[in-house]
């Protein structure tokens, strides 16, 4: 509840006490990112933030990179300046969202059955809220972190972070002197095994995209005709083949670290050969895991002709290609082979694959955070099948981790609420996250 709602006005408010309101109140300001510049931008949710950090005496500074399109980075001062800092970073765009669909207004905030419901109660301002309400606290208590925090809210994430992350990492990269590590979203969620385990599934790597843009000339002509060369044809075998070619198992450092640890909670082997039925046993998040075990290509758009006779000349589809750590040689010319060649292809968006290794004195304090808050956590690393604003942190040579923690009622399926119908995120969780994240803070 805000402050003003407080029954107890003589009690100090605290990150748990307005995590859940300052998450409604971002979910509420639209920032739909439809890949372009017609959403309404992400200004909003800059100056909204801007201004709780500025509540709590810090001085966020604003970037736009273009016009709506704005980014809010402020850094606090730790006990010792001289360590290394640490990066904290969310974005703020959210992909769009039809209210038809939803049972509840998507960007209504509302709260229900347990949760608050919106667009982004998942990806990503449920962390950019817990973020807000654990530094709020502690500049309000006057509990420095042991380092200096860079507190980074970005624009266009989900569009490739062209203007958010990589603006500020190419015009701006003073902001960042210093920070050697990183947390981000996509991590920290649970995943319960038993009434004596909980997993907490820490992004430790994620796979590279090729987002790309296929083409095939033909020959023009009357849709009556008989037409050998028609682009339309060629482009939807080439796309059939894409789409259904079932590419092969590779096993990642992350990955197979990721099955051992599987392996020994579920006390059984896990054979690498067989992962369909390795897949059966991880309910909600098979879907995710699955997806890092194989480069990728989602066919996703079609574009052709212009009149119901015509053949036209050209036939254009975009395709989500993602590929492992170490693998993208192999995941294109495997790409090119499925094409042909009569296919032209041209990147739309590409960025690299990430891995890092789960060790170090930050992940110490991730298991140490967690358990603290749940007896029964252990933290294990894995891979996220598609890519955050980490991959521009990383040019910096900033070690990123996926750490934005939630302990999730087991049958939620969390991993479908992310762009999916529906997205909400429970309270309970956020409060937990906003404990994690405290502890965290005081031992990173």
């Amino acid at each position: 509840m805000s402050e003003s709602n407080r029954t107890d006005k003589s009690k100090p408010v605290t990150g748990e006490d307005e995590v859940v309101d300052l998450c409604r109140e971002l979910i509420r300001i639209d920032t739909s990112n439809y890949g372009d510049h017609s959403g309404p931008g992400e200004r909003g949710a800059a100056e909204y933030i801007a201004e709780k950090l500025a509540e709590v005496g810090l001085e966020p500074q604003i970037f736009e990179s273009h016009k709506g399109r704005a980014s809010t980075v402020v850094r606090i001062e730790g006990e010792n300046p001289s360590r290394p800092a640490l990066l904290i970073h969310g974005h703020t765009d959210v992909v769009p969202a039809n209210a038809d669909d939803w049972t509840h207004h998507p960007f209504s905030g509302e709260i229900a059955d347990g949760c608050v419901w919106g667009r982004g109660a998942v990806d990503m301002k449920d962390m950019d809220a817990m973020t807000l309400a654990v530094v709020r606290d502690r500049l309000r208590s006057g509990r420095k972190p042991p380092r200096d925090i860079v507190l980074a809210f970005l624009a266009d994430e989900e569009a490739g972070g062209t203007y958010g992350a990589r603006h500020l990492v190419d015009k701006h990269p003073d902001l960042f002197d210093g920070v050697t590590e990183a947390i981000g979203e996509v991590g920290g969620f649970s995943f319960t095994v038993n009434e004596n385990l909980r997993l907490y599934l820490v992004e430790t790597a994620q796979k590279g995209m090729h987002w790309m843009r296929l083409t095939v000339d033909g020959t023009a002509g009357h849709g009556s005709m008989t037409n050998n060369d028609n682009a339309i044809t060629e482009l939807c075998e080439a796309v059939g083949r894409v789409g259904r070619h079932k590419w092969p198992v590779r096993m990642t450092k992350t990955v197979r670290s990721f099955l051992d640890e599987l392996s020994d909670a579920l006390g059984t082997p896990l054979d690498p050969e067989d992962m369909d039925a390795t897949l059966a046993k991880l309910g909600g998040i098979a879907k995710m895991i699955g997806a890092t075990l194989r480069n990728s290509a989602a066919p996703t758009m079609l574009g052709a002709g212009y009149k119901v006779n015509v053949i036209p000349g050209q036939a254009t589809a975009h395709v989500d290609g993602r590929f492992l750590p170490g693998y993208e040689d192999e995941f294109l010319a495997d790409l090119d082979r499925l094409l042909g060649p009569r296919v032209r292809r041209e990147d739309v968006h590409g960025d690299k694959a990430l891995e890092t290794s789960f060790d170090g004195d930050l992940v110490d304090a991730m298991q140490i955070a967690l358990k603290a808050e749940d007896p029964i956590a252990r933290a294990v690393p894995y891979m996220l099948s598609g890519g955050t604003d980490a991959k521009s942190f990383d040019d910096l040579g900033i070690r990123c981790f996926g750490f934005a923690p939630l302990r999730l009622p087991p049958e939620l399926d969390f991993a479908g609420m992310f762009h999916g119908v529906d997205e909400r995120v429970p309270v309970d969780g956020l409060k937990f996250g906003v404990r994690v994240l405290d502890r965290f803070l005081d031992r990173c």
